[in-house]
Order: structure tokens, then sequence, then C-alpha cells
């Protein structure tokens, strides 16, 4: 009976801290556990960018790329301007797509790279999981063969070529145009990671002006790093127009308001367009 109530006692006066990292241990497994099978189920049911893409064209080790190439109507042969415009961490979707049809309709050559060889998501989780599992290295080798390829083509006038990204495809954007300053004339980012260290901006001093769309409200790219980003061009009399939106968070340019001038997303288009036929 002494036994019986010692063993009782003991686990009483087991440490209530022990008991909640147990508690949250399990949880965060748990957690881990549906993460990983939301991963696996989206890799397993998705179609990826493939139906999305008309044009294939060579990448990094003789691998084979795929994007969407869209003509300006009426008048294919040009040669025109033209845009190598990136996707958002979702990979090439249909919204990326509507975009570029957008842009080849005020007369560019647009080439919408898939710098995510094929994969594509809707969800959070697995979106996640892409950008941080396919290298940087990868994407740019990837985005430089894209350029590449679309200098190349007989429709497009190669000294006036814009980078243009969203998002991830924003922060890729403006390091394509660092990499190669070269062969761009513009380089546009929206609310893509930044680079405050004016050394490293160097690369832009006597290339393309660059263009910056950016959200008050963001929770990923901070108005305050996007501050330092315009003061270090401006001390190195880089040309530059950079632009923070009031009231919106992060990804507020949709392919459901891009085209209505009375929204801030349709306001932030228009700008970019203005930007272009300015500086293209």
């Amino acid at each position: 009976m002494n036994d019986v109530e010692h063993g009782a006692s003991s686990t009483t006066r087991r440490p209530w801290w022990k008991r909640i990292l147990r508690g949250l241990a399990a949880a965060a497994l748990g957690l881990v556990v549906l993460l990983v099978g939301i991963v696996a189920w989206d890799a397993a049911t998705s179609e990826g960018s493939a139906p999305l893409a008309n044009v294939a064209y060579e990448g990094p080790g003789e691998i084979s790329l795929r994007g969407y190439l869209a003509f300006p109507p009426g008048d294919p042969l040009g040669p025109h301007p033209a845009v190598l415009l990136i996707h958002e961490w979702w990979g090439l979707n249909e919204g990326i797509v509507t975009l570029a049809d957008a842009l080849a309709a005020e007369g560019y050559v647009v080439l919408a790279a898939d710098a995510y060889r094929g994969k594509l998501t809707e969800r959070v989780a697995r979106a996640l999981w892409l950008r941080l599992t396919i290298p940087d290295g990868q994407s740019q080798a990837d985005l430089d063969a894209a350029l590449d390829w679309l200098r190349a083509l007989e429709e497009v006038q190669s000294d006036r070529i814009a980078s243009m990204g969203f998002c991830f495809g924003g922060g890729h954007s403006l390091q394509l145009g660092l990499r190669r300053s070269e062969h761009l004339a513009v380089t546009a980012l929206y609310y893509g990671a930044v680079v405050t260290d004016p050394a490293l901006l160097a690369p832009l001093v006597d290339a393309q002006p660059v263009l910056g769309v950016f959200a008050e409200d963001d929770q990923t790219i901070f108005p305050e790093d996007v501050l330092e980003f315009e003061a270090a061009l401006n001390s190195m009399s880089i040309e530059n127009q950079i632009t923070i939106y009031e009231g919106v968070g992060h990804a507020f340019v949709t392919e459901e308001n891009f085209d209505d001038p009375e929204t801030t997303g349709g306001r932030a288009w228009r700008e970019a367009l203005t930007f272009l036929a300015e500086n293209l």
C-alpha cells in the first residue's frame, strides 16, 4: 500500500515544465508530420507548369527549360523591346501568364521564365518548401539561360530588354540586373528582396534604371529596408524610382486587379507600364 501511494506521489510531483515541454514537442512533431504530408500530397497531385508553358530552351548542363512566350498582337516579327518576367514563389502559374499577355499587349515580347523547372503549387506549405529547397544558384543559372535565349530571338531588340519580377521573382530580377547589367535596359522588382550595400549595387552605376514597387504593410520586405535600398541607389547615383504604396501588404498586385485603375494594384501596374515606356 505504501509503495502504491509513493508511486502516485512521485507522479504528482513531476515538474510542470517537463509536462509542458512534452506537450509542445508532441504538437511540433504533429505539425511537422502534417506539413510533410501536405507537401508530399501536393507534389503527387500537381500537374506542374507544363500545361502553361509553350516554349523550351536549353539551360545549364543542356537541361531543357520551359517558359511561356507572348508576342505583341498584330506584328509578331518586330523587332520589339522585351521583358523577362519572373514568377512568385508559387511557380509559373496562370497569374503570371495573364500578366505576360498584358505586357505583350503593350508592345513587348515577353518570356515568363520557369525558375522552378516545372514545379508549381497553390499551397503555402509547398511554396515555402520549394523556396527553401531549390538552390538560388540553380534558379540564377536558369534565369541567365532564359535571358540569353530571349536576347537571341530575331523578334527581340536585344539592347532593349527589361527584367521584371514579383516577390521571389522580384528579388531574382534585381539579382539578374546585378549579374547581367550589360544585357538589360531596365530592372523592375515588385516587393522583392532588396540590396542595401551600395558597393554591391555598383554594376548598375553605368547600366539600367531601377523600378521598385513595395507595400507599406509588408511583413516580408520591410519599408525601412526599402528606404535603405533607395538611399544606397541614390548614394551611387543610380537612376531609380522607388514607391511604397500605403495601406497594402505583400503581393498586392494580382491578375484580378492589375487592370483596374481604381485599385492600388492597378495603379502600381500602371507605374511599371509608364516606367517601361519611358526607359525601354
